[in-house]
């Protein structure tokens, strides 16, 4: 088993996953377990200035090996993993000499990675591909990007003679559920532009994302004995379920929709007849319609309150990031060295955009330009998920080349 390999299962085995109900951080103390490993090897591999804040935040820096002061810039990922689905316990299967097909997890033979739904399989056949066992995610998003950048570290102390300037590592908690830079410092970072390794596949780069708001939908209604509730009570339930009901289904959901389409998501609901609630994310790549999002919440919740006046239903609208687009063009270097090292790197640059968000769009919107790049992650937050050796050193490569172009640059 390669080191890349063996690096990316020591990190999966851990189980880093946030949550979001929670109030405390890091949302989950065992997202500090992989945080205290990171900043170990960070020291092991001789870095300066490693840090851990009591978040769970790590920060470190490989010196310049250029006598003049070129500018400082930023790798970034995150321990934690997605909420949505099991994440312990993740046992990583290794599928030495992929020899093309569909993949079966050999803990739940239902669920199979086809070629069909992964054409990017076709390009792998005899290399290292890494599944679950179909019981838990893999973790991949975003421990592909952790590997990936502390195999690219790893290279260049181990290369001085690769000219570089100083390179600010960061590793962040609870981006899974929107909170990644909450208690990070942008001044202690100290960079010019930052890189988050948080992309699927090799050779991406992206340079917009969705800009995102969560809605939280409450229903208050009134409970009742069921034996004497005839013209008392009013149950939250059902009205939750006619107004999640009432959500277009053709249009604005993430199965109806693709590309520069945005959409409303329920994905969490709990509660009773007394008070019932949802959780639903609406993603766009413009504000204005991101906006639309949340008045057509409040046309439906107004229908409903006019059908049920004995009911409240209320809607908080939490931000959550927005698109990056606007703010790179602080730092038009990031994106056009992040292309020249993709080349570099023996690739084709594949200028995307992402149905989702990175801690890069907090930190654009914070005021680092930060671009989103390739890890070697596929089918985030699933069982169906997986990376592979390639592509993942593909990533590393990426970034030895960015550090040698911005080596080249003066501050």
């Amino acid at each position: 088993m390669s080191k890349i390999v063996e690096r990316f299962i020591r990190y999966a085995k851990i189980d880093t996953q946030s949550d979001e109900t929670s109030s405390t951080s890091p949302s989950t103390a065992k997202q500090l377990e992989l945080s205290r490993l990171l900043a170990r090897e960070c020291e092991e591999l001789g870095l300066q200035d490693v840090s851990l804040n009591q978040y769970g935040i790590v920060m470190a820096t490989l010196p310049a090996t250029v006598s003049h002061q070129a500018p400082t810039i930023a790798w970034l990922a995150h321990v934690d993993t997605s909420p949505e689905y099991s994440s312990s316990p993740v046992n990583p299967v290794v599928h030495e000499n992929y020899a093309g097909g569909d993949i079966i997890l050999p803990a739940d033979f239902t669920k199979i990675i086809s070629v069909e739904q992964n054409p990017a399989l076709t390009d792998l056949i005899g290399e290292t591909i890494i599944t679950t066992d179909g019981t838990t995610l893999l973790g991949a998003d975003d421990k592909s990007g952790i590997t990936a950048i502390m195999t690219a570290v790893e290279h260049l102390v181990n290369h001085p003679e690769i000219e570089h300037g100083p390179i600010r590592i960061c590793f962040t908690v609870d981006e899974e559920i929107g909170r990644g830079i909450e208690n990070l410092d942008l001044d202690a970072l100290n960079a010019c532009c930052g890189y988050t390794l948080d992309s699927e596949g090799w050779g991406r780069i992206d340079s917009e994302t969705f800009s995102a708001d969560l809605a939280i939908v409450t229903v208050q209604g009134t409970n009742t004995h069921p034996s004497e509730a005839k013209g008392k009570m009013v149950n939250a339930i059902r009205v939750l379920a006619s107004f999640l009901d009432r959500l277009p289904r053709e249009t604005l959901s993430p199965e109806t929709t693709s590309g520069r389409e945005g959409f409303l998501h329920p994905y969490h609901i709990e509660g009773g007849v007394s008070e019932a609630s949802a959780r639903i994310i609406l993603r766009d790549f413009e504000e204005p319609l991101l906006q639309a999002q949340a008045d057509l919440l409040e046309q439906n919740a107004g229908t409903l309150r006019a059908e049920y006046p004995n009911v409240e239903i209320q809607i908080t609208i939490h931000k959550q990031y927005r698109n990056m687009r606007d703010g790179l063009k602080k730092e038009p270097r990031a994106l056009s060295k992040a292309i020249e090292a993709t080349e570099a790197a023996g690739m084709v640059p594949k200028l995307d955009i992402i149905r989702g968000g990175t801690d890069g769009s907090l930190l654009t919107e914070a005021g680092l330009p930060t671009p989103n790049l390739s890890s070697g992650q596929h089918n985030p937050h699933s069982p169906l998920e997986w990376t592979s050796e390639k592509e993942m050193q593909a990533a590393a490569n990426v970034l030895v080349e960015l550090a040698r172009l911005w080596g080249q640059e003066t501050a």
